[in-house]
Formats: structure tokens, sequence, C-alpha cells
């Protein structure tokens, strides 16, 4: 069965409307004049008080009254693309969605299928699951505060020594001797940029060889640890790696200047929220008592749905 609602998100609505609506409100400010100061200051009117709550009833269907606390807790559950539709549609749209749910749960209550086992557990793992995670994203927004993201990024970028990076370019070809051969023609004076460019066998070709700043961790270790021991202006011998020989140049070295905050913010937060969900439940691990009986149900035994549908 199709309803309106996925009909209508199909069709990608974008909120026009608000947009609309801010880009005006944006103009009007800018075009009025500010009002000339008098020197008195009026209160500010109270805020209306909405003449809705999470009780307000939006339906009742068969005497069971689907509320607007309901609405606004699916809503928020939804993916990005729902959320942006106009709120017309997105409200029309879960109350006929959530009236075709009452009426088809009805009907499974009418018809017993409640008391079902498989459906008592589905329904019991669901409690659970939303419990879980609602208690999680609590514990986890107490600690990923943005005093904690600024704490990271201190003791990352601000309070660690600086990571030293250089600046260098290769030339990698197949066999040890046709390297042999270039640096020759390096060591009497040939064009490193020149031979890159002729005799290069990878992506660099077209810059001369230039493979831009880099740390001792962006490259396998081999040419890494060559590079790195270099002296800026010098020229290594055949250096092995799984992609082929190089004949490394060194231009130059630095510290790596740290990114902005922003730039390795949203970073910086995924590494918190990580952590901080393993904590969680660490913690509540070590401080509850968890017993496995012995022995244990087979692990084949996960796949025995035909016991599950024998106890209905």
């Amino acid at each position: 069965m199709k309803s309106n609602f996925l009909s209508a998100a199909a069709l990608g609505f974008a909120p026009i409307g608000l947009v609309l609506w801010g880009s005006a409100g944006l103009a009007q400010t800018a075009a009025e004049p500010a009002e000339p100061t008098t020197g008195t200051v009026e209160a500010a009117a109270p805020e209306a008080v909405p003449p809705y709550n999470i009780d307000s009833a939006l339906a009742v269907v068969d005497g069971v009254t689907l509320t607007l606390g309901e609405l606004i807790a699916i809503r928020r559950e939804l993916p990005d693309q729902y959320q942006a539709m106009p709120d017309g549609v997105l409200f029309d749209g879960l109350i006929e969605q959530l009236v075709d749910q009452m009426l088809l749960a009805q009907a499974a209550k009418a018809a017993g299928l409640e008391r079902r086992p498989a459906i008592v557990l589905n329904l019991l793992n669901q409690e659970r699951a939303t419990l879980a995670d609602a208690y999680l994203r609590q514990a986890v927004e107490a600690r990923v505060t943005p005093e904690a993201v600024e704490a990271r990024y201190r003791q990352r970028y601000l309070d660690s020594e600086p990571t030293l990076e250089v600046r260098a370019g290769h030339i990698l070809v197949e066999t040890e001797e046709t390297a042999a051969d270039l640096k020759a023609q390096l060591d009497a004076g040939a064009d490193f940029a020149l031979l890159a460019a002729e005799h290069g066998t990878d992506g660099t070709v077209t810059q001369g060889g230039d493979l831009g700043w880099f740390a001792h961790s962006d490259m396998v270790p081999e040419f890494a640890d060559a590079a790195f021991a270099m002296a800026p202006g010098a020229i290594s011998g055949p250096v092995e790696t799984a992609f082929g020989w190089h004949l490394i140049r060194l231009v130059e070295r630095r510290d790596r200047e740290p990114p902005a905050l922003d730039e390795v913010r949203e970073e910086l937060m995924g590494e918190l929220i990580q952590q901080a969900q393993v904590a969680v439940v660490e913690g509540l691990r070590m401080q509850s008592a968890i017993v496995m009986p012995e022995p244990p149900p087979p692990p084949r035994s996960i796949r025995d749905d035909a016991m599950l549908e024998a106890a209905e």
C-alpha cells in the first residue's frame, strides 16, 4: 500500500516556503531604518503559549487517540530527505501513515497477533533498542562537549611536537637498471623534471615528478625512510618499494602548520563519540553482574526459526 506521504517524499520536495520567508525577512530587516532611540525601553511582550501540546489530538481511530507528541517523536527519527519536506506535506503525510498503522495494529490485536511469541519478542527487542539508544545518546552528549573537542584539538595539534614534512619529487621506473642509468644522467647534470616526465611511470609525470608536501606516515616506509634521511637538494640512489624503483629528489623541509579547529572539528568529534560510546558500555559492564549459563545453546540455534514458529 502506498500512501500520499510516500508519494510526496518521492517527488523530493524542498522547503521552498521556508527559504523564501527567511530571505524576505533578511531583506526587510536590511531595508527598514532603525527606530530612533528615545530613552524609554519597553518591556518585551511575553511569548504566547502555543495553543497545543504533546497531548493534542490529531485523530481518533476507533476510540484510540493519535497525539501531536507521537507525530513529533516519529518526525525526529526521519532521515534528512524527509526533514527537508514542507511542514504541510510532512504533517499530513505522517498523520495519514500513522492512522494506517493504527488501523493495522488494531486489526492485529483483534486477530490475537500481539500474543504470538515472535511479536512479543520483537516488541521487547524494539523497546530495549530504543531505551539503549536514548541512554547512549544522552551519555555521549554529556561527554562530547565543545570544550572536550577543543581540548582534543589542543592535545593533538597545539601541545604536541609539530609534524615534520618534506617536499620531494621522484622518478618511478620498473627496474633497478633503468633507475641506475637515470641516476647517472642526473649526476651528469640532466634535468630531473624532464627525466621524470619522459621516463616516469606514475601520475606525477605531468608535474615533473613533484609529489608536493607529505609527512613520513603518508608514504610507504621504504620511500619515507629514504626521503626523510636526505638533505634538501640531494637526489637518492635507486630505492625499491612495492611500486617499483624510485629516484627521490628532496626539495625542502618544514614543520607542518596545524589545521584550523573548524577543519578537523568533525573528525575530532567522531573520535570522541566513538571513545565515549565504548567507555559508557564498558563502564556499565564493569558495574553489572553478567552471567553466561554453561553450556550455551550451539551457535546454529540462532537460525532455528521453526522453534519460534512452533511456539505460536
